[in-house]
């Protein structure tokens, strides 16, 4: 069965992160995009696929033919345009972060509910490879009880001209919300969070660094962004009672689609032999192993995979009501007081 779609926006998350992987999909159609001010030559690239543009929201609200939106607009107007969409009977996928805060989210998924729709938030980096590498790690049971595990996305960037804005403008919202998916992914609703949330290269500025910490009963993990960062940390770092596990390089898939390299394209995403993660244990036999970690292949277009089961099958969703509203209030909690401090959750 075919899936048909619409896009409430047209910048660079639409053309860059969603459509390279949904074009390509058989049994989904993007029918309509929506953009409040029309890109006529963004547009003209298109034109082999049979896309509508519009700059009428109301055109692409009342489609019928359209079962999901979609939205991929600044963080501030999510909330408005989910809530109309799902008035107005359409599912609904949104960017990152899903809201501003945890109250709008509620009243989402409760509208949704009322209404037999799904609204789900677009965590796309449940399928970044990295990621993936380190699941297929934990499954294997190598590492015994895991005791800590440390996320980095770190940049260079030390030019910081002023661009004040919204708390939810900043990194914690922006990167940390896709690192915390992650970790919750993983292992769920933590007891506590400490957290350090700072502009450190402009104080005119929304924050550029963090490091979050996130308390379970016999588990710690960090979470930590920086851009001042000009020698790379790994990106995972995990401890266990057995073993270790280390892995440097960020998923590839941003670099390709970054080149104008799309998804089906040989070697799309693979991840250089370099860059594989290192995996260090105590076997049952009491003997130190060590074991090269092939990266996992990612794929973004596997969520809008697992969303077409949803809507048109009845599969639970990827990313559960309970489990963004869990990040929202993360989100949020981390401005509501002074840094740095604990929380209790």
């Amino acid at each position: 069965m075919t899936l048909t779609i619409g896009y409430i926006g047209f910048g660079k998350s639409t053309t860059r992160y969603h459509m390279p992987y949904t074009l390509i999909r058989d049994n989904i159609r993007i029918k309509t995009i929506y953009n409040h001010r029309r890109k006529p030559e963004l547009e003209a690239e298109y034109a082999a696929h049979n896309i509508q543009f519009t700059d009428q929201l109301e055109e692409i609200l009342q489609d019928e033919e359209i079962q999901l939106l979609s939205i991929c607009t600044p963080a501030s107007t999510h909330y408005n345009l989910a809530k109309k969409a799902l008035e107005n009977g359409k599912n609904v996928l949104v960017e990152k972060p899903f809201c501003t805060t945890s109250e709008e989210a509620e009243e989402l998924f409760t509208l949704a509910k009322s209404k037999g729709l799904i609204a789900m938030a677009y965590q796309n980096r449940r399928f970044d490879s990295d990621f993936l590498a380190v699941k297929e790690v934990l499954a294997s049971g190598k590492l015994g009880d895991l005791v800590e595990l440390e996320s980095h996305m770190d940049y260079y960037r030390p030019e910081a001209p002023d661009a004040p804005g919204e708390y939810y403008d900043g990194a914690f919202y922006g990167l940390g919300v896709h690192m915390m998916d992650q970790i919750i992914d993983l292992f769920g609703r933590p007891d506590e969070v400490s957290y350090d949330i700072r502009s450190v290269r402009n104080p005119n500025n929304t924050d550029d660094t963090f490091e979050v910490q996130f308390f379970y009963p016999t588990l710690k993990v960090i979470i930590k962004t920086s851009h001042l960062v000009n020698i790379p940390y790994p990106k995972f770092i995990l401890h266990g009672t057995k073993g270790s596990f280390v892995k440097y390089g960020i998923d590839q898939q941003e670099t390709y689609l970054k080149a104008g390299v799309m998804p089906g394209a040989p070697d799309f995403g693979v991840d250089p032999e370099s860059s594989y993660g290192t995996l260090v244990y105590v076997d049952a036999n009491g003997e130190t192993q060590e074991e090269t970690v092939p990266t996992p292949l990612g794929d973004y277009g596997r969520l809008y995979d697992q969303l077409h089961d949803a809507i048109l099958n009845g599969t639970p969703k990827l990313v559960s009501d309970e489990e963004t509203l869990t990040n929202m209030t993360i989100l949020e909690q981390g401005f509501t007081g002074k840094n740095p401090r604990v929380i209790t959750l």
